[in-house]
C-alpha cells in the first residue's frame, strides 16, 4: 500500500509534490530516455566522445547530456544519464557497447562477483553533483533530479543471457535448476542496487526511479519472489538511511501484476507502461499510490492528431489525483524533435 514518509508536504518543485501525492492542475512530466539520441545535440556529443560508456562516465559530459532536453524543453524533472549496467559492471563483470549491438556482458561467475571495484560508480556521484550545480546555475531552480538503478530481476538477465533476449531461457533455466546460485546473485544485487541508489541519493538525487524493464517476462509466482520481494527489500534499505526520497518503481509489462506490485513493495509512485488501461489505473492502482505514464513511445513518435488524441485519453483519466505524465516506455532514436515539442504544448495546454 502507500508507503509516503513525506506525503502531503508541498514543495516548490511539482515534480515531487506529485511523487509525495498531491495533484496540481497541470501534471509535472518527464520522459524516459529524454536525454538521448533523438537530440542532435547528443549526436554531435557522442561523434565526440566516441562510446556509450565514455560518455556515461566522463561526470561533465553526462551532466551536460542530463541537461540538454531541459534546454529545450523545460521539463519538471532530470534525469541521471548513465545505464542500468553500471552495478553487474561495478560488481567485477566485463561489460561494452557495440555499435548497433548494445550491452555485451562477460561470461557471469556469481561466486566471482564482489565489491572491490565497487568505486567505479564514483563518476556517477561527481555527475550527480555537477547536475545539482548546473540546475542551479541555469536557472533551474524547480527542477528535480531524479537517480536510478535497474531492478535486480532486470540486471541479472542481462547479466546470465550475457546481453538482451527475447525468451530469456539461460536466466530461467538458472532460476529453475540452480536456484541457490540464482538466489545468491538476487541477494547481491538487492544489496549493491540498493548501496547505489543511496550513495546517488548522498551526491544530490531527490528521487530514485527502479526500472524492472523485463518484469513482463515473469510469470504470477515469478514476480513476486524475484520482481516484488527484491524491490520491497530496495525500498527498505532506501528508505532507511532517506525516509522522505520518494522511490518509483516501473516494472514494465507487468499488467495485472501491478496490483501486487503497489501492493508489496512499498514504493512511492508507479511508472505505467502504455500497457496499463489508464482508466483502470485511475481506479485500481492511483488509490493506492501516484502514478506515471503512460504514452505510447511510438504515438510520439508519429505525432499529429494521433498524439493530440492519446494525450487527452491520458490526461483526462490521471489527472484527477496525483500523477506524472510520461511516456510507457523511452523516447525512440528517431522521434522528430518537434513531435517532443508537441507533446510539452499539449501537457502544458498551450497547442
Amino acid at each position: 500500500m502507500r508507503n509516503i514518509a513525506a506525503q502531503n508536504l508541498r514543495t516548490d518543485k511539482v515534480f515531487l509534490d506529485a511523487l509525495n501525492g498531491i495533484a496540481h492542475e497541470r501534471p509535472p512530466f518527464w520522459f524516459m530516455r529524454q536525454a538521448g539520441r533523438y537530440l542532435p545535440e547528443y549526436r554531435e556529443l557522442r561523434a565526440q566522445k566516441g562510446g556509450f560508456l565514455e560518455m556515461a562516465f566522463d561526470p561533465a559530459c553526462a551532466c551536460e547530456i542530463t541537461m540538454q532536453p531541459l534546454r529545450r524543453f523545460g521539463m519538471d524533472a532530470a534525469i541521471l544519464f548513465s545505464d542500468i549496467l553500471t552495478v553487474p559492471m561495478a560488481l567485477g563483470q566485463s561489460l561494452e557497447f557495440a555499435a548497433g549491438e548494445g550491452p555485451k556482458l562477460g561470461a557471469l561467475n556469481v561466486g566471482a562477483l564482489n565489491y572491490a571495484e565497487f568505486s567505479k560508480l564514483d563518476p556517477v556521484y561527481e555527475a550527480i553533483r555537477n547536475i545539482k550545480t548546473a540546475l542551479k546555475v541555469e536557472g533551474f531552480n524547480n527542477t528535480a533530479l531524479i537517480g536510478f538503478a535497474g531492478a535486480p530481476w532486470t540486471v541479472a538477465t542481462y547479466m546470465v543471457e550475457g546481453g538482451s533476449s527475447k525468451d530469456f531461457l539461460k536466466t530461467k533455466l538458472m532460476m529453475y535448476q540452480r536456484p541457490e546460485e540464482f538466489a545468491a546473485l538476487m541477494d547481491m544485487l538487492v544489496e549493491a542496487t540498493a548501496t547505489y541508489l543511496i550513495n546517488q541519493i548522498n551526491a544530490g538525487a531527490e528521487a530514485v526511479q527502479i526500472f524492472d524493464s523485463w518484469a513482463g517476462a515473469l510469470d504470477a509466482q515469478g514476480f513476486k519472489r524475484w520482481c516484488v520481494q527484491p524491490t520491497r527489500k530496495i525500498v527498505e534499505m532506501v528508505r532507511a538511511a532517506h525516509p522522505h526520497v520518494p522511490i518509483i518503481g516501473f516494472p514494465k509489462g507487468a499488467g495485472y501484476n501491478y496490483l501486487s506490485y503497489a501492493q508489496g513493495t512499498g514504493v512511492s509512485a508507479l511508472g505505467l507502461d502504455q500497457h496499463v488501461p489508464v482508466d483502470w489505473a485511475a481506479r485500481a492502482l492511483q488509490s493506492l499510490c501516484p502514478v506515471q505514464g503512460n504514452l505510447d513511445p511510438a504515438i510520439l513518435m508519429a505525432g499529429g492528431d494521433a498524439l493530440v488524441l492519446a494525450v487527452e485519453q491520458i490526461l483526462s483519466a490521471l489527472s484527477g489525483g496525483p500523477f506524472v505524465f510520461n511516456l510507457g516506455h523511452g523516447i525512440h532514436k528517431d522521434t522528430p524533435v518537434e513531435h517532443v515539442e508537441q507533446l510539452v504544448k499539449l501537457i502544458k495546454g498551450e497547442f
